[in-house]
């Protein structure tokens, strides 16, 4: 990262929240003016008005707070913008093709992000606090925040056409985090869009979810539909779901800036082996307890079980694997309606006539709406 050269009274200030924040594990740090022009509200405010956020009404209901960094804290001054690189150490689409295993998203592999960046965050938002009494408040992405254009702001990297940020650095695997503060500190220089004709995020998503570069159609998105859509998916997208079953890293991993994004043994981030293409079979087995206790401390474990295992069961349909029928057949009678919706589509899938002969009591509409497809008409 580089350091401004300016004379601001506070460049040596500046210098020591940098060292700090890479000593407590961040792996950038820059800074940015908070009360600055932000045209990026009115791309927000487009963005909702066309619908491309789905269901996702919190991004709306915030819009107003989205405006601007200072709509939350009028007397914030300076950003400090802090990324944590999560790369991973292997190639991610790899498991794509092992269509009996799941492909859970690199980022909820481990101990949920926001914990990890916020613990971090408020460590050094403390310490700039004790040390040079200004007032701070921290802020990761499930606040209304703007994080991704305020970083290019402070010089972290620049969103690329699939939305996210790049860092050239560390490619697209960056957590991002924030800490406001009334200090007064000099911006780095904003850093500049380094994506050239390149279009490979683009044009691998398996949905088309970019109607034109840098602009994102949400319904459409892998992670919407696995993790913040609450029914059924839509049933044109659930086979070329594939075994994505919580997010979807096609448009990250792609990235040729991912060449530098290679993370240290000390990194606060660490994947759990046992998320790393687990079994579909052991996972549609998962009881709420089970649920639970595999995604103890995970992002993975706030969507729930129900919409999990819906999850699971639109990849089992997928895999071709009639012997997984075993684990489906159950699940066809499980108490929650999106469960077994999904469960009747896999079967469909897998041994539609075997299913037919399964077909049990049924009042939820959604789920007569999925055996209308596969009984006898």
């Amino acid at each position: 990262m580089t350091t401004s050269t300016s004379s601001h009274p506070n460049q040596l200030l500046k210098d020591e929240i940098r060292a700090e924040a890479l000593r407590l594990g961040f792996h950038a740090c820059g800074f940015a003016n908070a009360a600055a022009t932000w045209p990026n509200g009115a791309w927000l405010a487009d963005f909702i008005a066309e619908g491309f956020h789905g269901d996702m009404g919190w991004m709306e209901e915030t819009l107003e707070r989205r405006s601007h960094p200072t709509a939350m804290w009028t007397d914030a001054r300076s950003a400090v913008v802090l990324g944590m690189n999560y790369g991973p150490d292997h190639d991610p689409l790899t498991i794509l093709g092992q269509t009996d295993r799941a492909a859970i998203s690199v980022y909820a592999q481990g101990d949920d992000y926001h914990d990890v960046v916020k613990k971090q965050l408020k460590l050094l938002a403390g310490w700039m606090h004790q040390r040079f009494g200004q007032e701070v408040k921290v802020f990761v992405d499930t606040a209304p925040l703007m994080e991704k254009p305020l970083a290019q702001r402070a010089g972290l990297g620049w969103q690329g056409k699939h939305t996210n940020l790049v860092s050239r650095p560390f490619g697209s695997w960056l957590f991002l985090g924030s800490v406001l503060t009334t200090l007064d500190l000099p911006p780095d220089p904003p850093e500049t869009n380094h994506c050239g004709s390149c279009r490979a995020c683009l044009d691998i998503c398996p949905t088309n979810a970019f109607p034109e570069p840098n602009r994102l159609d949400a319904r459409r998105c892998i992670s919407y539909l696995t993790i913040e859509l609450a029914g059924p998916i839509p049933v044109e997208f659930r086979p070329v779901m594939g075994n994505r079953i919580y997010g979807c890293d096609d448009c990250l991993a792609v990235c040729p800036w991912n060449k530098f994004a290679q993370v240290s043994s000390e990194a606060k981030f660490h994947a759990r082996e046992a998320l790393k293409g687990p079994a579909l079979a052991d996972l549609a087995r998962l009881d709420n307890p089970s649920f639970r206790a595999l995604f103890s401390k995970s992002p993975v474990k706030r969507i729930g079980r129900d919409r999990f295992v819906r999850n699971v069961l639109y990849a089992i349909g997928n895999s071709g694997d009639v012997a997984l029928m075993g684990v489906v057949e159950p699940l066809m009678r499980d108490p929650a309606p999106v469960v077994r919706g999904a469960a009747v589509w896999a079967a469909r899938r897998l041994a539609a006539e075997r299913a037919v002969a399964l077909r049990g009591p049924e009042d939820d509409p959604e789920v007569l709406a999925e055996w209308s497809q596969i009984l006898p008409r």
